[in-house]
């Protein structure tokens, strides 16, 4: 058997592998570009070991290798991409990360802007406004006076 074949093919999956790092910017994609890269060694190691008057068939053996660590390396790229996504909401390589601690307001007032209660954000938790105060400031005789929190709870 020629070698030519299967080393043509291991080839173009591995330059459709390096492309596929290269040019994407979606994790899964570049995850999968890695594992054509890999099953394109893979496909020279069996094609090597397969050769008539090899005296050890260590190709094959050192592909079941190759498998056990694609398969660790995916199991943990995948965690990584679900934390991303998780966190970021996409997983897009290209896009600048905010690595801080602090989730973003989503639904409180940002610095200076007013909230449904009323209140400056930010300014109840620097201590200015005062956390007794009501949060329900509706008109008396309103519809929506009777939704306003009773004294002491807030």
């Amino acid at each position: 058997m020629s070698l030519v074949y299967p080393a043509a093919l291991a080839a173009l999956l591995a330059g459709i592998g390096v492309y596929g790092v290269l040019a994407r910017r979606n994790a899964v994609l570049v995850l999968i570009g890695v594992e054509l890269i890999l099953n394109a060694a893979n496909l020279l190691l069996v094609t090597a070991g397969s050769r008539s008057g090899v005296p050890f068939a260590a190709g094959p053996v050192l592909a079941l290798f190759v498998i056990t660590i694609a398969a660790a390396e995916v199991v943990v790229a995948l965690a990584i991409i679900l934390v991303m996504f998780r966190r970021f909401g996409h997983i897009d390589l290209t896009a600048t990360p905010d690595l801080t601690d602090e989730p973003e307001p989503t639904d409180g007032a940002g610095p200076g802007e007013v909230d449904e209660a009323g209140e400056v954000g930010e300014a109840r938790e620097a201590g200015v406004v005062d956390a007794a105060a009501p949060r329900d400031t509706a008109p008396a005789g309103s519809p929506d006076q009777d939704r306003r929190l009773p004294e002491g709870v807030s």
